[in-house]
């Protein structure tokens, strides 16, 4: 059994937020650099693992102090059965590894630069011991494996001083004053002394040497790379629960692939239309349903959150569900269509509910219920007077993921000011906190526009400039985190810092 736990089916009162550990804390006057800015993050199953990607193309992997000191080992196999819930101690993490996965390239045919920054993570099963992980930049998935290889080390070898020292050392003692010439290798043993070991002759109390104990390293290697399968940047991917598929997704369409085959996918999502000035939407984020291997959904820029069923038809232009909450369905100004985009959608552990975040609110959906959402949060409301400025320096246009707690009850998202908004359903539909990730709030300078296109932007901004935010915009965003699938823990990026709450 590994260290997930059951959760309780409802809970009182609301949790209590506190803060746990962080890596990367930076000084107030540290500048941070682009490439250290962290871009994605994402639990494993178990929640032993958790993995954080950056803007520079490297991939972070940090793993429980002590996996061995979990809540079911204190619980025989019966008592675990009984049980309803079984208490964690909130885990804490340690840094284990870290590896380059991504380069920057340039096309040299579309003269387009691709960037090497982590778009998104996900983690595969793990087999023999290994662990794998998708990560994909604008362009290219690549699977990694990641695998634990004892290493037995010489920390420490004296030789004696007779037989090894500097060739400064062999000169002075064997000066021509001495008339001594026995030749000396390079690197700075005698040769009488290499003859002496190649005859086995030398004493053993002339050689010292102390070795390590075998320490665990761990390794990454690429096992496979799935490219040229989409002309736009990839926003999404996503793992089958079938443990042999995954999805991945650009602004228009959505490719299958198999895991083990790298040179062939299958279109099953095309929006493409015939004339691109017909085009009115885009592909914003998609994900796989959490146990049914044939349901996926997908989120637009026009607020639209579609289910679709892969037994219907190889490509799938009929959707079995569309999400659109009655607000939208009236008349929309050139503004509120923006923040109606979908930036993220995630599934509840047990499929039952659709998490989806856009600009100015979190709400969650019913699968069964695609009239309205059963619950919705506002975040940015009090920018609402403000999109006008929000478009004109591109704010507007910012990305927010969302998350979900284990027994789908919590929600968690984030805002500017590095602010972490954290919500529940079914114990009042309340906010539960508001916490700042980071102890030492500063203002540095906003961070440079990015190199990449997105379709999705270019539908509503034309002849922009992108300009410096106002003041009372804050630069500082979080837009990134995940939600331990087995404890009340969240993992948050704010710049080049990772935070850990727990409750």
């Amino acid at each position: 059994m590994n260290s997930t736990t059951r959760q309780p089916s409802t809970r009182a009162s609301p949790l209590e937020w506190k803060f746990s550990q962080v890596f990367g804390q930076r000084n107030p006057d540290d500048e941070i650099q682009d490439a250290d800015i962290i871009s994605a993050v994402e639990f494993d199953k178990t929640g032993n693992y958790v993995a954080v990607g950056d803007r520079g193309g490297r991939i972070v992997i940090f793993e429980t102090s002590d996996r061995k000191d979990t809540a079911e080992q204190q619980y025989s196999r019966n008592q675990l059965e009984q049980l309803d819930y079984v208490p964690l101690n909130h885990p804490e993490y340690r840094y284990k590894t870290e590896f380059q996965s991504h380069e920057p390239e340039f096309d040299y045919l579309k003269s387009l630069e691709i960037e090497e920054k982590i778009n998104k993570l996900k983690w595969c099963a793990s087999l023999n011991g290994s662990l794998f992980i998708l990560s994909t930049n604008d362009k290219t998935i690549k699977l990694w494996k990641v695998k634990d290889r004892k290493v037995k080390k010489a920390m420490e070898m004296d030789f004696p001083h007779q037989f090894v020292s500097s060739e400064n050392a062999l000169l002075a003692e064997r000066s021509f004053l001495n008339e001594q010439d026995i030749p000396s290798l390079a690197n700075g043993k005698y040769l009488e002394w290499e003859e002496n070991v190649a005859n086995n002759t030398l004493p053993s109390q002339e050689l010292h040497s102390k070795i390590a104990n075998y320490e665990d390293t761990a390794y990454a290697r690429c096992r496979k790379v799935y490219a040229h399968a989409h002309d736009f940047n990839i926003n999404s991917i996503s793992n089958n629960s079938d443990g042999e598929t995954f999805i991945s997704a650009d602004d228009l369409r959505i490719n299958l692939w198999n895991v083990e085959v790298t040179d062939q996918s299958f279109n099953i999502v095309d929006m493409k239309p015939s004339n691109m000035e017909d085009l009115t939407e885009v592909i914003t984020s998609a994900e796989f349903h959490p146990t049914h291997c044939n349901l996926l959904a997908y989120g637009s820029s026009r607020g639209f959150i579609r289910l679709v069923d892969m037994r219907q038809s190889a490509l799938c232009d009929y959707n079995s569900m569309i999400f659109q909450d009655e607000e939208w369905r009236g008349s929309r100004s050139f503004l509120t269509e923006i923040v109606a985009s979908i930036s993220d959608i995630k599934f509840s552990v047990d499929g039952r509910h659709i998490l989806s975040r856009d600009y100015m609110n979190l709400k969650v959906w019913d699968v069964k219920m695609d009239s309205s959402p059963v619950a919705t949060f506002k975040i940015h409301e009090h920018l609402r007077p403000k999109l006008c400025d929000l478009y004109n320096n591109d704010s507007i246009f910012d990305k927010f993921e969302c998350c979900v707690s284990g027994d789908g009850l919590h929600f968690a998202t984030g805002s500017y000011s590095n602010l972490l908004r954290i919500f529940s359903h079914g114990v009042g539909g309340e906010e539960e906190a508001t916490i700042q990730a980071t102890k030492h709030p500063t203002s540095r300078k906003p961070l440079p526009r990015a190199r990449r296109s997105s379709l999705s932007r270019g539908f509503h901004r034309q002849g922009h400039e992108n300009t410096n935010l106002p003041n009372e915009f804050p630069s500082s965003k979080l837009q990134h985190l995940a939600w331990h699938p087995g404890a009340y823990l969240i993992a948050c990026a704010s710049g080049n810092s990772l935070f850990f709450y727990r409750a």
